[in-house]
């Protein structure tokens, strides 16, 4: 999981290499949580927080093939 977030986030941002992706494993799931710029904030979220909903889908939707919770904050 903590692959597809960084793929998808680097390809959303103006500076690549401040993206920082950590995974945790806590008793709800894994917590996924995803750093960038402050300048780049705005592009991961989007729009009334639509790219940030699509983010989480898609990892959503691959966490069902492996059967396991995924949680993805944005800091």
């Amino acid at each position: 999981m903590k692959e597809l977030v960084e793929v998808i986030a680097k390809a959303l941002v103006e500076f690549p290499d401040e993206v920082v992706v950590t995974e945790k494993e806590t008793d709800k799931g894994i917590v996924v949580e995803l750093h960038v710029a402050a300048s780049d904030m705005g592009k991961v979220i989007g729009k009334q927080g639509r790219i940030a909903k699509a983010i989480r889908s898609v990892v959503k939707a691959s966490a069902m093939k492996e059967d396991k919770k995924v949680i993805v904050d944005i800091m």
